[in-house]
């Protein structure tokens, strides 16, 4: 196979887009989550396609295959990047969809809610959370591991949401505006989601589709539909190394990290303003309007620094303060410099576990709302060592993959084999469970090949231990609770015997569609067959407050159904 042979890719992932005419501004409605989705049929003569669909931290949009090509569509403002927020000044909330805002400063009111990929299925403890307590709506924290409190300002009164509510009714302006244009109902779709998104994080994408009236086919890691190497948006940062030969795509690693545009924002913000956390604490409305004001001169800097070695910002933000500075580049990039290291390692990072030197890339593309900050190109060349390529645009790459993947997954056939192709996945992050005292212990390494089975065998750490407590976590830290938690169940009705006697046998499998089921049997010395019945579990069983649920087994259980790893002979 030949690495990242992006001849292919491009042909395939065309970004050659026809107009077309404009839709009329529908209403819209919201299915229940008890609602069956993605189950009806089109009355269309035409197949039933799903649309490709990327919603990024600040922008999104949508593709479908119309038969030949990759097409974006157009809202009524004949935009197809589009702005992703939902406002809550009505009594029905619209999205950037459907909804102009008349002055960017109305973004920033405390009515609008944006932002929402990096809060979606995170608890109160997770550092992502709390970074986003200085965006200009309430986001409230008990650090207890449980679901964050997040409000909109209507009239004065803040509106509690969640994450989930603000992305269905987004997914729902999304979908209405495919289906006026298509002229037929739309049901399936396929998303870009960010490398590092958990399994739960996955759910939560999932549950908002469903309330929108939408049936997720496919869930796309974000490199893995564009076939790249680096992506950086405004809330991830994605890196993978893929393998293509004959039609065939297969990610040799992925790897990828919550940190993105915003990040750059949030560090300019306090390096203008050096007591912003103190000034911006308590969310009044007075506050919130200053800090629409600083987050909006100080986008507007980052954004001119892309082209030009230095701007000046000057920006009144009320009550006597006011900000009047010349900024450079070469200052930018000294404030994020941690950002940049961690790009830095993050490539570096799978070009390691994909076992590829740089010298033997074929390709290199930088795609995602960060591409055009010229420290994060120049930093890609140095690690790749090679020029970058620039044969499609960075912002719709994504969306195009998903479009093709979408005609794919819906058994769409081309004559001319464009849709010939065949992605294999692999998981982004390890999974296994907690054993050993605090210790994760991985079964399902990451970057192993999907589908997999993969299974390992534990033992008693007691005499005469009859339960053991199966608790199943994703992620790359030693310790197990510093992972996400995926779920857990008990097996009970083990034969007493001596500690380490009894072989438990843990096996977690993972399909093409990526359903993850994890099966746990009990074998004695001497027998074939499992001693109590085998246990089969689909993860994730936790839902919202899974933080809060990992202390509540520990002050239970403690080490009393603990396991450990049998050693290979």
């Amino acid at each position: 196979m030949e690495l990242l042979d992006f001849g292919l890719f491009f042909f395939l992932f065309s970004l050659n887009v026809e107009e077309f005419e404009e839709m009329a501004e529908p209403a819209y409605t919201v299915a229940s989550d008890s609602e069956t989705t993605g189950e009806e049929k089109s009355s269309s003569a035409f197949p039933e396609i799903a649309i490709g669909i990327d919603i990024g931290t600040s922008q999104c949009s949508v593709a479908i295959w119309n038969g030949s090509q990759v097409e974006l569509l157009k809202n009524t403002r004949n935009q197809k990047l589009m702005r992703s927020y939902v406002t809550f000044k009505d009594d029905i909330p619209s999205g950037g969809v459907s909804y102009q805002l008349s002055h960017e400063h109305d973004m920033l009111s405390g009515a609008v809610i944006f932002n929402m990929k990096r809060l979606i299925g995170r608890v109160d403890t997770d550092p992502v959370v709390h970074s986003s307590k200085s965006l200009p709506f309430l986001v409230q924290t008990l650090d207890i591991g449980v679901r964050p409190f997040i409000a909109a300002l209507v009239n004065n009164v803040w509106r509690s949401t969640t994450p989930e509510e603000v992305l269905a009714i987004f997914l729902v302006e999304l979908r209405v505006m495919a289906e006026s244009q298509l002229k037929q109902p739309i049901r399936n779709v396929v998303l870009s989601i960010p490398v590092s998104f958990s399994r739960f994080q996955l759910t939560r994408i999932e549950r908002a589709c469903a309330i929108s009236g939408l049936h997720v086919l496919r869930l796309m890691p974000e490199p893995t539909a564009i076939a790249l190497i680096f992506n950086m948006g405004a809330g991830y940062c994605d890196a993978a190394v893929t393998a293509t030969a004959g039609g065939v795509s297969q990610m040799k690693a992925l790897a990828g990290i919550a940190t993105g545009g915003e990040d750059f924002l949030q560090n300019m913000m306090r390096h203008l303003l050096l007591n912003f956390d103190n000034l911006f604490s308590s969310h009044g409305i007075n506050e919130i309007k200053s800090m629409g004001l600083l987050r909006v001169a100080t986008q507007d800097a980052i954004h001119k620094l892309s082209f030009e070695e230095s701007v000046q910002i000057d920006v009144d933000l009320g009550n006597g303060l006011r900000i009047c500075k010349q900024v450079s580049r070469e200052e930018f990039e000294e404030v994020n410099q941690k950002i940049f290291e961690k790009c830095e390692s993050l490539i570096i990072q799978c070009l390691h576990d994909a076992k590829v030197e740089a010298d033997d890339l074929t390709d290199v593309i930088v795609v995602g709302g960060c591409s055009h900050i010229p420290k994060i190109k120049n930093l890609v060349k140095s690690v790749c060592k090679r020029e970058l390529y620039k044969g499609m645009n960075p912002l719709e790459a994504a969306v195009c993959g998903t479009a093709l993947e979408g005609a794919v997954a819906s058994g769409i056939s081309d004559p001319f084999g464009n849709l010939d192709l065949l992605t294999i996945q692999a998981t982004p992050l390890g999974i296994g469970i907690r054993a050993n005292g605090n210790s994760f212990v991985p079964i399902i390494p990451r970057n192993t090949t999907m589908p997999a089975r993969k299974e390992l065998v534990f033992t008693t750490v007691n005499d005469n231990q009859t339960e053991v407590l199966i608790i199943v976590h994703e992620g790359e830290t030693e310790k197990a609770d510093e992972n996400h938690l995926l779920g857990y169940f008990k097996i009970s009705g083990i034969p007493p015997a001596p500690k380490g006697v009894p072989e438990i046998n843990v096996c977690m499998d993972i399909n093409a569609s990526n359903v993850l089921r994890v099966l746990a049997g009990v074998i004695m010395p001497g027998s074939q067959q499992p001693v109590v019945p085998v246990m089969e579990v689909r993860m994730p069983t936790v839902d919202d407050g899974h933080g809060w649920c990992a202390e509540a087994l520990h002050r239970a259980y403690g080490s009393t159904l603990d396991l450990m790893t049998v050693q290979k002979k």
